[in-house]
């Protein structure tokens, strides 16, 4: 009888240590690739590797890795819709077929690139932007900033009037050679009231103060009824930075431009 119910233990305990084993991945456990993959929704995946495979070089995961960024970067923005698929499947925004053409080579990165976006992974350097088009191409319009060049890209944010007038925006040459872009997050909390930005290397230098007007000569005029306002002012002056030219031409549908994608609503 003793032994019996020795032996209905040892089954027992031996049980529980092979379903601990099966459970922690010691038996037959799953690559690392494929951990990562069962974490995440497999139709965000898809929709988010399509983006990065068509979009990108097939063999880069930096050049994956920023435009599956830019694609997070419009989920959460409120001129763009909030779902993965929905951003990807946007007319006009991504590569023709995005969204039914066949991966092949390269198909394997995407999925797991695609997969590490979606649990949190950025690249860095393409920050908040939200644009990209193929790197090389020139364009005119004066609202392009360039943060980040990959996987055959040029990544950009799109700087409104008020901020130009403040700093320099990078050009694709300045990226290429290294130069560290201007970062407009803390200016774009500076207006939204929050405290002002530190200077960079890339920012404007600082417009010449006015000459302090002397208290004297204050003092005089309001005893004379003459105001210093009353003198002409001049118009200000357009800049390459900052034209006055209100319709103010916007980088959108880039797509529609051959070997260009990845441009958008304009905020």
């Amino acid at each position: 009888m003793t032994t019996t119910i020795f032996s209905l233990r040892a089954a027992a305990t031996a049980g529980v240590l092979v379903s601990t084993l099966l459970a922690s991945g010691c038996m037959g456990s799953r690559s690392p690739v494929e951990e990562v993959l069962a974490s995440v929704n497999p139709d965000e995946r898809e929709c988010l590797a399509r983006a990065m495979y068509f979009e990108s070089n097939r063999s880069s995961e930096a050049g994956m890795m920023a435009v599956g960024t830019v694609v997070m970067n419009r989920v959460e923005s409120s001129a763009f819709p909030n779902d993965v698929c929905a951003v990807v499947g946007q007319p006009r925004q991504f590569a023709p077929g995005v969204m039914t053409r066949e991966m092949n080579a390269g198909r394997e990165l995407a999925m797991a690139t695609a997969a590490k976006v979606l649990r949190g992974e950025r690249a860095e350097n393409v920050r908040e932007a939200k644009f990209f088009h193929t790197a090389g191409y020139n364009f005119s319009y004066p609202n392009m900033h360039y943060v980040a060049i990959a996987g055959g890209n040029a990544f950009y944010e799109k700087i409104g009037k008020s901020l130009r007038s403040r700093a320099r925006l990078a050009t694709q040459a300045d990226v290429a050679a290294g130069k560290t872009s201007f970062d407009f997050a803390a200016l774009r909390q500076d207006e939204r009231g929050g405290a002002r930005a530190a200077t960079s290397a890339l920012a404007l230098d600082a417009a010449e103060k006015a000459p302090a007007r002397s208290p004297f000569k204050s003092l005089l005029d309001g005893l004379t009824g003459q105001q210093a306002a009353t003198q002409p002012q001049k118009a200000p002056v357009a800049s390459a930075a900052n034209p006055a030219d209100a319709n103010e031409p916007d980088p959108a549908r880039f797509g529609d431009l051959p070997g260009v994608s990845g441009a958008g609503i304009a905020e």
